[in-house]
C-alpha cells in the first residue's frame, strides 16, 4: 500500500525533532547539520531507527537546510545521497512492525522573496527543484515541506515538486499566536491556496506548543478536505546549566495531541523539543481514537497573498481603489510614474 491509500483508511505518525537530538550529540552553533549525513552517518541512522521503533510511519531526512545556496552542487548531491541512504539504513535494521517511509525534508530557503526581500520567485523555484531532483534520484517516498512562515515561499516549494515528480507533497506552516505567517497569511488562505496546488496533506508546524496548536487545528478542519497535519514543540524552550530544555513532557505532550487528534488532525507528529519518547506516547494515546478523513468542503475560496475570499450566494464587493476615473493624484501618478504611490495605493 503507498501512503496515498494509507491515509485513507488510517492516523499516520511523523517523527519528531532532529536539532534537538543533534545538539545532545554535540552539534555546535552555527554548524550545517546536514554535513552529519556524511561526518556522522551513524548518529543520523540511529535517530531515524529510534524514531521507527517508537512507531512513526514517516521519518524526515536531515535535509532541512539542504540548498544550493548554501552548498556547491556537488556537496548538495552528496549530502542528500547519503541522507536518504542514512533513512534508508534504518528503515531496513529496525525492530518495527508499522509501514515506514522516508520524506525528503525540505525547509525555507533563508531569504526573503520580493517584495519583502531580494529573491525571485522563479529563482526560489529552481532552488528548490534542485533539491527535490535530487531527493527524487535517490529514492524519497514523498516530499515534505515543512515550516514555511511566507505563502509565496510555500508556493515556489510545492510548484517545484509538482514540476519535478509524480511524489506525494505534504505542507506544514509555522503559525504564531495570532494564527498567522510571519508575512502574515491566515489559514483560510494558505488552505485554499495549497489545495488548489493539490497537495496531499496540509497543516502546521513549529512555533506553537501542542496546547496553543490545538486551538487552530479546528480551523483547518471547517475548511480542509484533504488530511491534516499537526506537529507542535514540546512548549516553550528555556535554557538550564547551558541546555535547551522545553517546558512539555512527554506525557502531557500526548495528552493534548488526544484533544488535536479529536479536532481533526490525521497526521501527528514533534517538532522542537520532541524526541522518540514523545511520539511513543502520542501513538500509545491516539492510536485507539476513532479516524475520519476531513469531509469535502462545498467551499470557494480565493486566496491571496495573506487572505481568503469566499464566493457565497451573496455579491461579494471588490474596491476600485486603483482606478484612475475620479482621482487626480492617481491620475498626475500615472502621467509622471510615480509607481511609489500607484503600489502604496494597489
Amino acid at each position: 500500500m503507498n501512503i496515498r491509500d494509507e491515509i485513507k483508511t488510517r492516523r499516520l505518525y511523523l517523527d519528531g525533532s532532529m536539532g534537538t537530538l543533534l545538539q545532545e550529540r554535540g552539534l555546535l552553533p552555527g554548524e550545517l547539520p546536514e554535513r552529519w549525513n556524511i561526518t556522522h552517518s551513524r548518529e543520523i541512522t540511529g535517530i531515524h531507527r529510534a524514531y521507527f521503533e517508537a512507531g512513526s510511519n514517516i521519518v524526515c531526512t536531515n535535509t532541512f537546510g539542504a540548498n544550493a545556496l548554501k552548498f556547491g552542487e556537488m556537496e548538495l548531491e552528496e549530502i542528500i545521497c547519503a541522507a536518504m541512504e542514512n533513512a534508508s539504513a534504518a528503515r531496513d535494521s529496525a525492530d518495527a512492525p508499522q509501514s515506514r517511509y522516508i520524506a525528503l525534508d525540505v525547509g525555507p530557503l533563508g531569504r526573503l522573496l520580493k517584495p519583502y526581500g531580494d529573491l525571485d520567485f522563479e529563482e526560489a523555484v529552481a532552488l528548490f527543484a534542485k533539491t527535490v531532483k535530487l531527493g527524487v534520484k535517490y529514492g524519497a517516498d514523498l516530499i515534505f515541506i515543512e515550516t514555511m512562515n511566507d505563502s509565496y515561499e510555500t508556493k515556489a516549494a510545492v510548484l517545484a515538486a509538482k514540476e519535478t515528480c509524480d511524489l506525494p507533497v505534504f505542507v506544514t506552516n509555522v503559525y504564531d499566536g495570532s494564527g498567522k505567517l510571519m508575512t502574515g497569511a491566515n489559514p483560510p488562505a494558505m488552505i485554499a491556496m495549497l489545495e488548489g496546488l493539490h497537495c496531499d496533506a496540509i497543516g502546521m508546524n513549529c512555533s506553537l506548543g501542542p496546547d496553543q496548536m490545538a486551538k487552530l487545528v479546528p480551523v483547518f478542519a471547517e475548511y480542509a478536505s484533504v488530511p491534516i497535519i499537526v506537529t507542535p514543540n514540546a512548549g516553550l524552550p528555556r535554557v538550564e546549566n547551558g541546555r535547551t530544555v522545553y517546558d512539555v513532557d512527554p506525557e502531557e505532550f500526548a495528552r493534548h495531541m488526544v484533544t488535536i487528534a479529536n479536532a481533526g488532525a490525521t497526521i501527528l507528529g514533534g517538532c522542537c523539543g520532541t524526541t522518540p519518547e514523545y511520539m511513543r506516547q502520542v501513538i500509545a494515546a491516539t492510536k485507539g481514537l476513532p479516524y475520519a478523513l476531513p469531509e469535502p468542503k462545498n467551499r470557494t475560496l480565493i486566496s491571496s497573498y495573506t487572505h481568503a475570499v469566499e464566493l457565497k450566494r451573496g455579491p461579494v464587493l471588490i474596491g476600485e481603489r486603483i482606478n484612475p476615473t475620479g482621482k487626480k493624484r492617481l491620475k498626475e501618478a500615472l502621467r509622471t510614474k510615480n509607481l511609489n504611490y500607484i503600489l502604496q495605493e494597489g
